[in-house]
């Protein structure tokens, strides 16, 4: 009989687990797609400063915070505690609900804008796309961990 590294449903990964398993495979593109958010909106003027600032805030917050829980899952800081897969919906669920905000903001904003420049028209297009994937990965995320939390 083969051996299986797939952990089962009730329990979190550690350590390159982190990189097999169904919701957590998902890190790194959250971290890649938040990160072109983040570097698109700042290489553009920041007008209207209201709006785009909360822009800039998620990306960078949500940057932030899924690195350090990518750090906590592979260094096995949870241990495998049902705590962490409560934590991980509930994180994944804020974060998917922040970039839909953002993502909405980001594409009004453009829409209003009359594309004088037409680079920087470009550039906040790729920024609101690149803002909705990364919605979509922390969504389908928060689907897959609340199926884990549910089994734990």
């Amino acid at each position: 009989m083969a051996a299986t590294t797939a952990q089962p449903l009730g329990s979190l990964p550690s350590g390159l687990g982190i990189c097999t398993t169904a919701p957590d495979i998902l890190y790194l593109p959250e971290l890649v797609f938040g990160g072109l958010v983040w570097i698109l909106v700042a290489s553009t003027h920041v007008d209207p400063p209201n709006p785009l600032g909360w822009v800039m805030f998620v990306s960078v917050f949500c940057f932030v915070m899924t690195f350090l829980w990518i750090i906590v899952f592979a260094a096995g800081g949870h241990k495998n505690h049902s705590g962490w897969a409560a934590a991980d919906f509930a994180y994944h669920g804020l974060a998917a609900f922040f970039y839909l905000s953002a993502g909405v903001d980001l594409a009004f904003i453009t829409f209003l804008m009359k594309p004088l420049n037409s680079r920087i028209y470009h550039i906040d297009i790729a920024a609101v796309v690149f803002a909705f994937v990364a919605t979509l990965l922390y969504f389908i995320h928060t689907i897959l961990s609340s199926i884990r939390w549910k089994t734990f």
